[in-house]
């Protein structure tokens, strides 16, 4: 009678017949707590019947549509590990545009105050605090959960120049002026099928969607942000593919100048600046 092969290469095969071959790497090394590199020299080994066991549960979970970052409770995003959970949205590699973006506009050695507005995990304001650390940064979320998430990640990640307050986008900043304010918001519409296909299910749906078309978060943001904007500050937000030219005309509309839209790398539009004007100097 033939012995069956419970080698960590007859597993990873067998997960690969069900799910996508990285997810299964990600899954497996994550019960046994070691690099996914680990796998590829030590594929003859035996997981025990405890990592087995583990390894089949999130095999599961994951078919059935769950994030990989939520079975981990783990994301990398730009230079960091953060910790996720369904409270938060799971950070995407097209969100580091948002940052690249704003760091263009940050001078790294001039004491800017930034705000991040509905922070979720924290990735952005954590992103744009490592890499300005001169910079003050303010994070928003209506989410307690999700703003114990944030609070953790800066701490796990060393990172002192973030504050995190709960509110509902510029609320908790009210009063207060600053230099540059970001935001990944809500853009998707109500109802749309892609909301219930695949990880989104799983996502909290007040972080993904957000009005008839999408755009409601986007038109508040738009309306308030002027006045916390010292003269010359900008706004940058996210957005869906087929929206830059909405979000430039909102921006349009509201004051701001120098309103552009950058494209990702395979030249979808997804994030839209605009600069409140600077004071003209008063006449003679």
């Amino acid at each position: 009678m033939q012995t069956p092969d419970n080698s960590l290469r007859a597993r990873l095969a067998q997960a690969r017949s069900r799910i996508d071959a990285a997810d299964a790497e990600i899954l497996l090394a994550h019960v046994l707590g070691q690099p996914r590199s680990w796998l590829i020299a030590h594929g003859e080994a035996v997981p025990s019947h405890g990592q087995a066991a583990a390894f089949d549960r999130l095999l599961e979970r994951r078919e059935a549509g769950e994030p990989v970052a939520y079975l981990t409770g783990t994301r990398g995003f730009w230079t960091l590990e953060l910790a996720v959970t369904p409270a938060t949205l799971v950070p995407r590699p097209e969100t580091e545009l948002l940052v690249e973006q704003a760091l263009a506009k940050i001078p790294a050695d001039v004491a800017w105050r930034l705000a991040d507005l509905g922070t979720g995990s924290g990735a952005i304001a954590l992103a744009l605090a490592r890499e300005r650390p001169r910079a003050q940064v303010l994070a928003t979320d209506l989410s307690e959960e999700a703003l114990a998430v944030a609070l953790g990640n800066a701490a796990r990640n060393g990172i002192d120049n973030v504050e995190f307050r709960a509110g509902s986008w510029l609320a908790p900043l009210a009063g207060e002026s600053f230099d540059l304010i970001a935001s990944n918001p809500p853009y998707v519409a109500d109802g749309d099928p892609h909301l219930a296909q695949g990880d989104l299910r799983f996502e909290p749906a007040l972080a993904l969607s957000c009005g008839s078309d999408g755009l409601n978060a986007i038109r508040g943001i738009v309306a308030d942000a002027p006045p916390l904007l010292r003269a010359g500050g900008w706004l940058l937000l996210e957005h869906g593919l087929d929206q830059g030219a909405a979000v430039r005309a909102l921006l349009v509309a509201a004051g701001f100048v120098g309103v552009e839209t950058a494209r990702d790398l395979e030249g979808r539009e997804r994030v839209t600046l605009g600069q409140r004007p600077r004071e003209r100097a008063a006449a003679a």
